[in-house]
């Protein structure tokens, strides 16, 4: 999903191509939800911070996912989601839990 990261600034209007040191993805089974759970890291040695690129490629994960398994069902729901933390730009976030 590193290419989705990468085009992030061709998919998002005002997002600008950065160059992304970083990426990666961890799939999380979770057996008693029959869910899947999607975290992306992004890195970059600029002076903004690469949000969007990270939910953009957890985002095209979730719908790599999605049109691999529709054909077992349409049921398949993509959702929550959100930025966890992040580091570095203008302000640090961490999610409240």
């Amino acid at each position: 999903m590193l290419w989705a990261a990468k085009r992030t600034a061709d998919l998002i209007p005002m997002c600008h191509p950065l160059p992304i040191d970083f990426c990666k993805l961890d799939f999380t089974q979770i057996d008693e939800e029959c869910s899947l759970l999607i975290q992306a890291e992004v890195r970059v040695n600029h002076k903004t911070g690469v949000e969007m690129e990270a939910l953009t490629a957890a985002s095209v994960a979730a719908l790599t996912i999605y049109d691999m398994c529709k054909a077992l069902s349409h049921d398949i729901r993509i959702n929550d989601l959100q930025l966890v933390n992040k580091t570095g730009g203008k302000s640090d976030f961490t999610m409240d839990s």
